[in-house]
C-alpha cells in the first residue's frame, strides 16, 4: 500500500503545482484579455483547485504515515493506529486494515464486518478539501459562463483574444 500512496501524492503535488501556475498565467495575461469577469474566475478556479489538491496531498501523507506506523514487526496486532483512545473495546477484535483515498483515511476492519477510520488525518483536511474543490468548480463553471455572455455579446467572437490579421501583399496590382 505504501507504493501506491507516495506516488499519488506525487501526482496530487505536482498537478497542484501546476494548477497554481496556471493561475498565475491567466491572472499575467489579463491586460491582454481585457475587462470582464472571466479572467479572475477562471484564476481562482485554478487556485482553488491547486489549495484542494495540497490539502488532498496533505491527507494522504497522514495516511502514509499510518500504513508505514502499522507494518508487522512486534506489538503490530492490532495495528497501532487502530488502538485509539475510546477504541479499546474495538481494537480488540480488529483483523485487517485498508486505506480509503476518497475521504483520506486509514481504516480499522473488525471481525464483525465493521469498521473505523482513525484519527490520522486531521479532522480539517476532508472539509477543506471539500470547500476548495466545490470552490474551484464553481469558479470554473462561472467563468465560462462569463466568458460565453461576455463573447455573445461581442458579435460571436472575442476581440481582445483575436489576433491581427496581415494586410495581404497583392502581385501585379
Amino acid at each position: 500500500m505504501f507504493f501506491v500512496l507516495l506516488p499519488a501524492v506525487l501526482v496530487a503535488v505536482v498537478s497542484a503545482v501546476a494548477l497554481a501556475g496556471h493561475g498565475g498565467s491567466v491572472l499575467a495575461a489579463r491586460p491582454a484579455r481585457g475587462p470582464g469577469a472571466g479572467t479572475p474566475l477562471h484564476a481562482l478556479a485554478a487556485f482553488a483547485g491547486a489549495a484542494a489538491l495540497t490539502a488532498y496531498a496533505w491527507g494522504l501523507l497522514h495516511v502514509t504515515g499510518a500504513v508505514m506506523e502499522s507494518n508487522g514487526g512486534a506489538d503490530s496486532a492490532p495495528a497501532p493506529p487502530c488502538r485509539m483512545p475510546g477504541h479499546e473495546d474495538r481494537a480488540r477484535h480488529v483483523v485487517d486494515q485498508s486505506v480509503s483515498f476518497l475521504p483520506p483515511g486509514f481504516v480499522c476492519e473488525t471481525s464483525d464486518g465493521d469498521g473505523y477510520t482513525t484519527d490520522d488525518v486531521p479532522g480539517y483536511v476532508n472539509p477543506a478539501v471539500a470547500v476548495l474543490a466545490l470552490t474551484g468548480a464553481g469558479s470554473a463553471i462561472a467563468a465560462g459562463y462569463a466568458t460565453e455572455r461576455r463573447a455573445r455579446a461581442g458579435g460571436g467572437r472575442d476581440r481582445a483574444l483575436e489576433r491581427p490579421r496581415r494586410p495581404r501583399l497583392r502581385c501585379g496590382a
